[in-house]
């Protein structure tokens, strides 16, 4: 094969590929950053004051819950602190930590939304779908089980205990939002660009036939999802989401996947990763912010909870798509 032959295969192969999916996450990161900086999800605390009535929880639940829509750590100490003062027990702590799942969710969505979409393409509506009726789901039955465990209880003004969290005018925003982009933007980067070049090079080489050979005589249990899917649920538990999703763009960039099979092996892959990520990212601050054991508690229920309405979510997205 000539010079240009092969400066051609790279070029349609990986390099415009590769800038284009750097272009739109960094302009997906930003407008995400953007719309976070403004608070955006500030009026969803006018739906907090029914569902906690809904749910028998107290005000400090709904506050904390409305303040998840824009800061888990200051939605978490708010908990922490009701705790603290005899404002809620021990079981509403838990039923409220789970409830802040949806508000939590949503303040991460522009941002995931985002940086899915560039590398999945459709696959990635049907990603966080599945994920976001997880956390409604999540948010139901905490309701239910909150009704039913919980006495009912006088509740009154949730927005007198949700104040500063505002920026003032669009130019702190743009600066909040430019800040968080320079931050964000170099992990994705770090993970996308040698990924994506990894699997293009894999792929030309032959490794994801050796591979599916590898899968058949060894990892049965994942026998109904497809070999290549493998790479994907490896990264996404051993690196980190990105790094999964770097190599799932590249599978249906090359025609090796279909959004069916990515859509399942991300799910896989968020399950398996639960113990690595509470381990990393959620035991440090939460030991921060409640008791050693109360910490270690919500992080079991709260991970439990998680994977739970994900695996429902997903065998009936599996039995759907059959």
């Amino acid at each position: 094969m000539e010079f240009s032959d092969i400066a051609v295969t790279l070029w349609q192969g990986l390099g415009f590929p590769l800038l284009r999916i750097v272009f739109y996450i960094s302009l997906g990161l930003m407008v995400a950053n953007f719309i976070e900086a403004l608070n955006w999800t500030h009026n969803m605390a006018r739906i907090a004051s029914p569902l906690i009535r809904i749910g028998h929880l107290s005000d400090v639940t709904g506050a904390s819950f409305s303040m998840a829509f824009f800061s888990g750590v200051s939605a978490n100490t708010m908990l922490a602190e009701g705790y603290d003062q005899g404002k809620i027990n021990e079981r509403e702590l838990v039923l409220a930590n789970l409830f802040n799942s949806l508000p939590t969710y949503f303040l991460h969505l522009p941002t995931v939304f985002f940086i899915t979409a560039p590398l999945i393409k459709g696959a990635a509506f049907i990603y966080v779908g599945l994920t976001f009726f997880a956390a409604v789901l999540r948010t139901f039955l905490v309701l239910f089980l909150g009704r039913m465990l919980l006495p009912v209880q006088a509740t009154g003004n949730i927005e007198k205990q949700l104040a500063g969290n505002r920026v003032n005018g669009w130019r702190q925003a743009l600066d909040k939002a430019w800040k968080r982009f320079k931050k964000r933007i170099k992990k994705v980067l770090y993970f996308t660009v040698p990924i994506y070049t990894i699997i293009f090079a894999f792929h030309k080489a032959g490794i994801f036939h050796l591979l599916e050979q590898f899968i058949s005589d060894h990892l049965s249990f994942l026998s109904w999802l497809n070999p290549q899917s493998i790479g994907i649920i490896v990264l996404h538990v051993a690196a980190e989401f990105t790094a999964g999703l770097a190599m799932a763009g590249a599978l249906i960039n090359a025609g090796d996947l279909g959004y069916r099979e990515v859509v399942l092996a991300l799910l896989v892959g968020n399950v398996l990763s639960s113990p690595m990520r509470a381990v990393r990212h959620q035991f440090p601050y939460y030991a921060g912010i409640f008791p050693t054991g109360i910490a270690v508690k919500l992080i079991i229920y709260n991970q439990a909870f998680r994977v739970g309405s994900i695996i429902l979510l997903g065998i009936g997205y599996y039995l759907l798509t059959i």
